[in-house]
């Protein structure tokens, strides 16, 4: 009778384990998703590459995770969650010029020589610019300027994260040790392919929007897309893999000024 008793019990906690270790592994599964779908690196679309998930502003890091002397030069502000380096001169509603402005003072605030603003775009949420450089026409950098304050610091995503030369990973002086080698600026994927790339996600995620021309950055190319012949929205493409980011934090487009208006 004992040993039958014996028998029970240990048959019984190998079977509350065994649902435990169950339990346990559905549970890491299922915060490893969730990590994969919400983490700022974007999550992988089956069949599609990656992406950050459509919201709005809300849903990304905060710029303070970014921003900071060393990673992209300048005189950053210790500006509250969601700016970076701040003009006096520009804070208050901005408009599409004042925006400018504000960019400009701050590549010059960069150290950098030979870089100058192509484009400024004005969206529901924010201001967008993208520098260049000014010999070999190679995008340098995107920023993102707060419509209210006048904050410009480095967009998120792969301005910093893909860029080769500039961003994070780069080897300039606003990187941190390189990744890869683009920082030739030669990229497998011609801007053609890149374009291809990018409707093929449209056509995915995005119907009925058309791919815009591919700008070139040190790793990557950033293009607007359209419906019905406006700027609808804007999304990256890996110059190497193909892998696709959407510009998710922008919002409505409103007006731009630039190479492309």
């Amino acid at each position: 009778m004992d040993r039958k008793l014996t028998a029970i019990i240990l048959g019984a906690l190998v079977l509350v384990l065994a649902c435990g270790t169950l339990v346990l592994a559905a549970g890491l599964w299922a915060g490893f998703s969730w990590f994969r779908g919400n983490a700022h690196m974007g999550y992988r679309d089956p069949g599609m590459m990656w992406n950050l998930p459509f919201g709005n502003n809300e849903d990304l890091p905060c710029a303070e995770g970014y921003g900071g002397p060393g990673m992209m030069g300048g005189d950053w502000d210790a500006a509250p969650c969601g700016q970076g380096y701040v003009s006096p001169e520009s804070a208050g509603a901005l408009s599409l010029d004042a925006a400018g402005a504000a960019v400009e003072r701050y590549v010059d605030s960069l150290g950098y020589d030979g870089l100058h603003v192509t484009e400024v775009m004005e969206f529901e949420h924010n201001f967008y610019a993208i520098v260049a450089e000014e010999d070999t026409g190679i995008g340098a950098m995107e920023l993102l300027i707060d419509k209210s304050s006048g904050s410009v610091g480095p967009e998120p995503g792969p301005n910093m994260m893909w860029n080769a030369r500039y961003g994070m990973h780069g080897s300039g002086r606003m990187g941190m040790g390189r990744m890869w080698d683009l920082t030739s600026g030669e990229m497998a994927l011609s801007p053609q392919q890149a374009e291809l790339a990018a409707q093929r996600w449209l056509d995915a995620n995005l119907p009925g929007r058309t791919a815009g021309e591919a700008d070139a950055f040190y790793g990557y190319y950033t293009l607007h897309f359209l419906k019905d012949g406006q700027i609808d929205g804007m999304l990256s493409v890996h110059g190497s893999s193909g892998d696709i980011w959407y510009h998710s934090w922008h919002g409505s487009f409103i007006a731009m000024t630039g190479e492309h208006e």
